[in-house]
């Protein structure tokens, strides 16, 4: 596995930062007086900081009541961020030091993705993580956190605001499609502690892998658990469910080590970006831990980032066939960069490509069978999917290469665990779901995780009095999530 690239690109960034933070000051003289002035406004909008000035000296002086200078800066640079993309933010040095404990998988909190909403009215919930206080709460993918303790999420300066001592109780305020008015969910903090890989046996010989997010130890606990089941199954497995539903990223080398498990040869990833040092490459290295053993990927709209790169590389080498829904859609790289006083920039540095050379952005990984969440009793009023749930409906997201197409419906999340016999049915005997998507006529109420009915539908037979053309599946509306609490 090649990551000498990656492992470069936030020791290049950190010098440039540094020279950027220095640009202000008053240049050496010499040389010629012309390029000199030419070389320090290239690099500083000198007019545009004047501006700025004006505006902090403003709002110190005659503000209703006197603003703290750090806070003041802060919620400028914040603000700077802010309009750039969703997922470029800064970091105090509390938040900075959470985000690194979020990456070795151990910190205080409830246990969920968020993503910050540009209006600053609400947090959406990218995904609960397993086994944690949220994911026991109920708490679901697409839900909007409106309020804190009684407190409207506007009002709290904390961009963790979820974290907190262990023990300590906090209560939600959420809004979910479907649901005709906010509810309320109370949450007791823990000490959360992710495991990231799960596994057991399905059938005999066939396994099962869950990875809900991708941190330090990910790639290494693989190894482990995939060395388990094939004890369990004699010496060699039959085929493999890897499921990332509803995994949210994270370290993009634990993401390429897996796959690097998993490939003989072939490209995992590639990043591309505004400055060179951001391009990288990653190519799989000889061993197939399976040993050509077929795989069968989960994923579902709640797969974002990290899991998105992991499931284009296996379908684009022919490793593995996708099942479930549209992924996330998440095709861009932050790096963070630390500044001298303790905080730190998280900043979108580069695009994601798949072996096949396509972007992850703004339209995610397209599934070979697609599934439709279960039915429950008393969802009637809910959609079949969350329709606004995706990158691209993100206000501010980057433009994605192949944004927009024809036919583009945002993916579904996919609890529970009909998904994962439909994934082992398709691993066991390819083709096997899509067999049952051939009734003349699709159920009014699917059954939990079954598929998506993709060919074209003709009419009823039955006589009409005047023809009619062919019913078509009504489109889902345009679609409209980093840091970790």
């Amino acid at each position: 596995m090649r990551v000498a690239r990656s492992a470069t690109l936030l020791l290049a960034l950190v010098p440039a930062l540094s020279w950027a933070q220095q640009t202000a000051q008053v240049p050496e003289r010499g040389g010629d007086a012309a390029s000199i002035e030419e070389a320090v406004t290239s690099r500083v909008p000198l007019e545009e900081i004047r501006r700025y000035v004006a505006v902090y000296n403003a709002v110190r002086a005659a503000y209703v009541e006197p603003v703290d200078d750090k806070k003041l800066m802060q919620s400028a640079i914040r603000g700077l961020l802010l309009d750039l993309d969703p997922h470029s933010t800064y970091f105090d040095k509390e938040d900075a030091e959470a985000f690194d404990e979020q990456a070795e998988g151990a910190y205080e909190g409830i246990g969920v993705e968020l993503q910050q909403q540009p209006d600053n009215s609400s947090l959406k919930v990218i995904a609960p993580i397993d086994d944690t206080p949220a994911a026991k709460a109920g708490i679901l993918a697409g839900d909007l956190i409106i309020a804190i303790d009684g407190k409207p999420i506007s009002a709290i300066d904390a961009s963790e605001p979820l974290r907190g001592k262990a023990g300590t109780r906090t209560v939600l305020t959420i809004v979910r499609e479907g649901k005709p008015k906010p509810f309320d969910v109370p949450i007791t903090r823990e000490t959360i502690r992710v495991t990231s890989v799960r596994s057991r046996m399905l059938e005999p010989g066939y396994g099962y892998i869950r990875l809900s997010t991708f941190q330090a130890d990910t790639g290494a606990d693989f190894q482990k658990h995939v060395a388990q089941l094939q004890q369990q199954a004699g010496g060699h497995l039959k085929g493999l469910v890897l499921d990332l539903r509803s995994n949210p990223g994270g370290l993009l080398t634990a993401a390429v080590q897996v796959a690097d498990d998993l490939l003989e040869k072939g490209n995992i990833v590639s990043t591309r970006g505004r400055i060179s040092i951001s391009d990288a490459r990653f190519d799989a290295t000889p061993g197939d831990l399976l040993k050509g053993a077929p795989v069968v990927v989960l994923a579902d709209a709640g797969s974002a980032s990290a899991s998105e790169v992991l499931a284009g590389a296996l379908r684009d080498n022919g490793r593995a066939r996708v099942v479930g829904s549209r992924t996330f859609g998440k095709g861009s790289v932050q790096t963070v960069l630390p500044l001298d006083n303790g905080d730190s920039v998280k900043l979108t540095t580069a695009r994601y490509y798949t072996p096949s050379g396509k972007s992850i952005q703004a339209t995610g990984i397209v599934p070979d069978v697609v599934l439709l969440p279960e039915k429950k009793e008393g969802d009637d009023d809910m959609p079949a999917s969350l329709s606004d749930y995706s990158e691209a409906t993100l206000p501010g997201h980057l433009r994605g290469d192949d944004e927009g197409g024809e036919g583009y419906q945002a993916g579904d999340v996919l609890p529970g665990d009909g998904p994962i016999k439909d994934a082992l049915s398709e691993l066991k005997q390819p083709g096997s779901v899509v067999a049952k998507q051939k009734p003349a006529s699709r159920p009014a109420a699917p059954a939990a995780g079954r598929p998506t009915q993709k060919p074209e539908q003709k009419p009823e037979t039955e006589p009409k009095p005047e023809p009619k053309p062919e019913s078509k599946p009504e489109p889902k509306p345009e679609p409209k999530p980093e840091p970790k609490p």
